[in-house]
């Protein structure tokens, strides 16, 4: 997808970024990075199947890996072949918060990580949800994914299969345990700096508006 650097050329150091207009993402629906997109999508439910059904983490693992690759796939193909889209700006964030919420709540059914976490990312995706609806009330497209929020999903979704095989007694889960859960901790902090990013760059952009609007 159109990236968080594409989109700030040329913006003042300080100043609120606005996000792509309507007019500068293309209309089409049926692109090769969009098919990759509900890929992702179709995969979410198949993936919590694997985990909460017969617990098969190894099939589960090839599922988050197939998915993180198709993440990145999707974005170069979208920019490579100039097949950036409204309908994959949403389904692209989309895909990678269904995977990360859908994980969390199976990972707390397994006691795999605490509750405490679950609930602060969870809450996160709240607060942005809210975000969302503010700014379109102003009359503002959906923010681009800004670069922290993707590095946070790249560590997350690193952090999750090592999580699963942490969660056992072996030599393997010795060694992969410290490793899994430093990725988690840095892919948490880093995820909730973004959502902060986020909400500030949509307060700056609905204060534009209302300053705007003003006679």
């Amino acid at each position: 997808m159109t990236t968080a650097d594409d989109r700030t050329a040329g913006t003042p150091p300080g100043e609120p970024t606005a996000p792509l207009g309507r007019d500068e993402l293309g209309d089409r629906v049926f692109t090769l990075p969009n098919a990759l997109s509900v890929l992702r999508l179709l995969g979410v439910p198949l993936f919590l199947w694997l985990l909460l059904g017969p617990q098969a983490d190894g099939w589960a693992i090839l599922v988050l890996a197939v998915s993180g690759f198709t993440d990145w796939a999707d974005g170069k193909l979208a920019r490579a072949f100039g097949q950036a889209s409204r309908l994959g700006a949403l389904l692209d964030p989309a895909a990678d918060r269904l995977y990360i919420v859908a994980t969390l709540i199976a990972f707390v059914l397994r006691d795999v990580v605490p509750f405490w976490l679950v609930a602060v990312l969870v809450g996160r995706e709240l607060v942005l949800g809210l975000t969302l609806l503010v700014l379109r009330l102003a009359g503002w497209p959906p923010l681009q994914v800004h670069y922290l929020g993707k590095a946070a999903t790249f560590l997350l979704l690193y952090a999750f299969p090592l999580l699963l095989l942490a969660d056992g007694d072996g030599p393997v889960a010795t060694v992969v345990r410290p490793v899994a859960y430093a990725l988690t901790i840095w892919g948490a902090a880093l995820y909730l700096l973004a959502g902060v990013f986020y909400v500030v760059q949509a307060v700056g952009l609905v204060r534009r508006s209302l300053a705007e609007a003003r006679p």
